[in-house]
């Protein structure tokens, strides 16, 4: 039996609010993080996940049967794994039942895969596609973890996205202006995200991730705001169009040459 936490007191303790929108990773590239291990663990997210109905206890026991057969799968669900302070009690909790586990997979969005890591200190992947983020108020503090660029690298980058947490969003280790493990943007104050990458796939005995060459992201292909059309075809409703990357990119240039034309049609 999976190890399930009750949803609804902290639904009915956030209210309505935005969320994490997220899509579900292709299978073919979930079971390619997982291939070198045993023991699965399936992590959910009550709250954005289900709601969105990408990582809630359905979807959850939905990836374990398709895992199930080539690798020995348990499962279980944390109110927010992007909260450390549930991350923590509810990894005790399964710590407690003595369940053998090599590595989890989280589906959830970017920033629950690296609370997790931090967390349980084992190979977490992520089983989902983070692609933007809505406003959650409350008094606090905070620190950005994902960019929900919709192209997540945590699983070859141990749990710590280079993308957020390098000031410069190299994807291919550390600049020149790294010095004992810190960044030169800000004095050397904060931590080098490839510093850190490397201690942790060192730890994890998967350094050859490290050496990989991965190709620059294409921060301006993205465009804003984004959307998702996930309404199902044979419902009637009337959706907004969404623009793909190219055609965005067309109608900024458009614009620009308008603005530079005083107005008129641009050629």
């Amino acid at each position: 039996m999976p190890y399930l936490l009750s949803t609804y007191k902290l639904k009915k303790a956030w209210g309505s609010r935005n969320m994490i929108v997220t899509t579900q990773k292709t299978l073919e590239e979930i079971m390619r993080y997982l291939e070198p291990y045993t023991n699965i663990l399936i992590v959910g997210c009550g709250t954005c996940a289900t709601e969105v109905q990408t990582g809630g206890e359905k979807q959850v026991e939905e990836m374990a049967d398709k895992l199930r057969g080539r690798w020995f799968v348990d499962t279980m669900m944390i109110e927010a794994p992007c909260d450390e302070r549930l991350a923590r009690r509810d990894w005790r909790k399964i710590k407690a039942l003595g369940k053998n586990i090599d590595a989890l997979l989280i589906l959830g969005c970017g920033a629950g895969v690296q609370t997790l890591s931090d967390v349980v200190e084992l190979p977490c992947f992520p089983g989902l596609e983070t692609h933007f983020l809505g406003k959650v108020e409350r008094i606090g503090l905070y620190y950005e973890r994902c960019k929900a660029c919709g192209n997540c690298y945590l699983g070859e980058t141990a749990g710590i996205c280079p993308v957020t947490r390098c000031a410069k969003g190299l994807m291919n280790g550390p600049c020149g202006g790294m010095m004992d493990g810190k960044c030169e943007v800000g004095g050397y104050v904060r931590d080098c995200a490839w510093a850190l990458i490397w201690k942790r796939l060192k730890k994890q005995g998967r350094m050859e991730l490290f050496r990989k060459i991965r190709s620059p992201k294409q921060f301006g292909l993205q465009a804003y705001p984004r959307g998702i059309d996930a309404i199902p075809s044979h419902m009637k409703i009337k959706s907004s169009p969404l623009l793909g990357p190219s055609e965005t990119v067309e109608i900024i240039v458009k614009a620009v040459r308008e603005s530079r034309n005083h107005g008129k049609p641009a050629k």
